[in-house]
């Protein structure tokens, strides 16, 4: 699968302009990302609702109404973290058939196939009678997921002007924020709704899928995918369409010819285990890994549970979280605007001092102030939800963002699809793992869960700093020459390929 993105730098500046149809196009397909953000906001909001753990948890309801309830166990329970965590395994899966999918058939197919698969979840999960049909449903979700943050962010990369590329990238990662923060709202007013309230949550993700489904009938598909799918008179209008212009030949050409050199890649994922791909395969799989580790999924999953177990009532803890939900958007537009300016590198590293910080000192308040039973005192509850709140800040200008941007402009264009395919999948299998561990590992390290997430914000500040390079400003298919080869660890494996190479024309 041919992927075009051209980029800011020393990109070829091809002419175009920023067409009000453009933009419609780039707001309705990142809908696939409110809808990835609402289930996670949903999921910590509806699993703290006393009517939805009766119906289906009831276990967990007695255990969290007993009068010295366990302040860090409350909400242990293995199903109830398969019901989050159940959705993000069907979405590691669903991605390796999307990829096949955007091949096959285009990208705004599979953002089709995304929001049916969601409508369908959707029904089930709110209008489950049981936990096996709650759970079906959430797997259904999953596919939706999975289809659609493979799909979206390849549709914006390939439909944005060259100049607004990294910008309208970000967009995806802003609609997750913004689906966060409407979850939240929406788990706020619901938490007095009994003893349904649970199902208008739930129900309510089935709005931006609609948004999606019809949305997607009138947008365009990319050029880059007509063409790949040798549908080149198609593309070349769509293309025109887009740009808003009648000179397109040249970056015509170019996708083209592109797509003509990844057409001779028969078999992509073997092409990742190079030497040449290694790169950005280990930084594109690690980013995934790093992102989740970080604790923020931890966060924003549980916000409500979290702000609960400092001492918060039920709609403290969900108005709380609608705060942190507002922080992470506004913060998101600040990873906008500085991402082409300060580079890649300098957010990354700044936000691990930011959030390390944090998480230390919010660790310290838990250890020295909250038992296994009672509440935090209100001054120590109220510097615990400003930390959490500030390291909201710091994730969503990079790690957020950068965890889907750095991938999908570092891989050489032959394995470019493939690589943001395992991706995806990586992100999702971590997301897996957190969702399905965090309530345990909080039951069992109390605070010393935050001196977990800490240790791993270090490592990660580290690898920042020695293994990824800047990309600012580079040209994507300058990478090789300008980012890897100059690098001091990675250019090894560039001159293990050039030596391939020099080997395999002395035996021809």
């Amino acid at each position: 699968m041919a992927v075009v993105v051209t980029s800011n730098g020393n990109a070829p500046a091809f002419e175009a302009k920023m067409t009000v149809y453009v933009f419609v196009c780039v707001m309705i397909a990142a809908f696939g990302g409110l809808i990835f953000g609402y289930d996670i906001g949903i999921s910590g909001g509806v699993t703290a609702m006393d009517d939805f753990l009766k119906e289906f948890f009831p276990a967990v309801w007695e255990k969290k109404k007993h009068v010295h309830e366990n302040n860090y166990c409350k909400y242990d329970n293995q199903f109830l973290q398969l019901f989050t965590s159940s959705l993000y395994l069907a979405a590691l899966v669903a991605s390796f058939f999307a990829s096949a999918t955007c091949s096959k058939l285009g990208r705004k197919p599979t953002m089709q196939f995304a929001s049916i698969f969601f409508l369908i979840g959707v029904g089930l999960t709110a209008g489950a009678v049981n936990l096996v049909m709650l759970i079906i449903g959430r797997i259904l979700l999953g596919f939706g997921v999975g289809f659609g943050n493979q799909a979206v962010p390849l549709f914006l990369s390939e439909i944005a002007p060259a100049h607004l590329r990294g910008g309208l990238n970000i967009i995806f990662q802003l609609m997750v924020t913004i689906g966060i923060l409407i979850a939240n709202i929406v788990n706020y007013f619901t938490a007095t709704v009994h003893p349904y309230g649970w199902r208008i949550a739930l129900g309510g993700a089935g709005i931006p899928a609609v948004i999606l489904l019809f949305g997607s009938l009138i947008i365009i598909e990319t050029p880059t995918s007509l063409i790949e799918r040798n549908k080149n008179e198609e593309g070349k209008e769509a293309l025109r369409k887009i740009r808003g212009v009648e000179n397109i030949n040249d970056e015509y050409e170019t996708i083209v010819h592109a797509c003509d050199i990844a057409s001779q890649v028969k078999d992509p994922y073997r092409k990742l285990l190079k030497p040449a791909s290694r790169p950005p395969f280990i930084i594109g799989m690690l980013l995934q890994l790093f992102q989740q580790f970080t604790g923020i999924n931890a966060i924003m999953f549980y916000a409500p549970v979290l702000f609960q177990t400092v001492g918060f009532g039920s709609d403290a803890a969900l108005l709380s979280a609608v705060v942190t939900g507002t922080i992470n958007v506004l913060s998101t537009f600040v990873g906008i605007y500085l991402v082409d300016k300060t580079g890649r590198r300098f957010l990354l590293l700044q936000s691990s001092v930011h959030m390390l910080i944090c998480q230390l000192i919010i660790g310290i308040i838990l250890a020295k102030d909250l038992g296994t039973t009672g509440t935090l005192g209100k001054p120590q509850a109220l510097v615990v939800v400003i930390f959490v709140c500030v390291y909201v800040m710091g994730f969503a200008w990079s790690w957020g963002p950068l965890g889907w941007l750095i991938p999908s402009e570092t891989f050489p264009l032959e394995t470019r699809s493939a690589g943001f395919a395992v991706a995806v999948s990586c992100n999702m299998f971590f997301t897996f793992v957190i969702a399905q561990a965090f309530l345990s590992m909080l039951c069992g390290m109390r605070s010393g869960i935050f001196f977990f997430f800490s240790a791993w914000i270090i490592v990660m500040g580290l690898f920042a700093m020695f293994f990824i390079p800047e990309t600012k400003g580079v040209a994507i298919d300058d990478m090789r020459e300008r980012v890897w080869k100059p690098h001091w660890f990675w250019k090894r494996y560039m001159l293990a390929e050039d030596d391939h190479h020099d080997l395999e024309k002395r035996t021809d």
